[in-house]
């Protein structure tokens, strides 16, 4: 059986895709961004709830701010690439639902209305967007660089607040010199699939 996505889709989105190190200065516009956003915001979450909060560091001060929090290995990267978004989790996602699952609003409550499970089901849900957001990013023609590899309490308390849980940076842009290390080794088929 064959995919339905076109081959050089695939190629795009997945078996050419790395994770990008080095960037060249080409910008990336608000234009872009927002085409990968209209976009994934369709990919599926539990009951549509869609937690995921996207920060976007463009300026130089911005950027002093947040390079101190990445691990010393991802510094440079982060530093030198044209658009820098940091993923988070909205922990009172919540709020929205009455409008986001509109059929039964009293999910708001029933399922969500205590703040534990709330932030379980945003880190769930807000990294399973990251995952959109990434081949997104590729969709658009762009190359993606995901660190989890930052303090996460430096960068909340510099970018965000105690309602929103930072989940990753991701460094965008178009692939500089040197941008792909070599491809690793994947699992196979029968390593992770069981049928029963």
């Amino acid at each position: 059986m064959t995919l339905a996505l076109d081959p050089a889709a695939q190629d795009l989105l997945f078996r050419e895709a790395h994770t990008a190190n080095t960037f060249t200065d080409e910008p990336v516009s608000e234009e872009q961004v927002q085409a990968i956003y209209d976009l994934v915001k369709y990919a599926p979450t539990a009951f549509n709830q869609s937690p995921l909060r996207i920060v976007l560091v463009r300026s130089a001060e911005a950027r002093e701010r947040l390079v101190p929090h990445m691990a010393e290995g991802n510094q440079p990267k982060t530093a030198s690439a044209p658009l820098v978004a940091i993923l988070a989790a909205d922990n009172e996602f919540h709020e929205e639902l009455p409008a986001l699952f509109p059929h039964a609003p009293q999910i708001k409550d029933i399922f969500f209305g205590e703040r534990g499970n709330r932030e379980q089901a945003a880190a769930l849900n807000a990294s399973l967007q990251a995952g959109y957001f990434i081949v997104g990013v590729r969709a658009a023609g762009l190359a993606a660089g995901p660190m989890t590899g930052f303090d996460p309490a430096g960068v909340q308390k510099e970018f965000l607040d105690d309602d929103h849980t930072p989940l990753m940076v991701v460094n965008i842009g178009k692939p500089g010199e040197d941008a792909w290390k070599p491809r690793l080794p994947r699992l196979g088929y029968e390593q992770v699939v069981t049928t029963v």
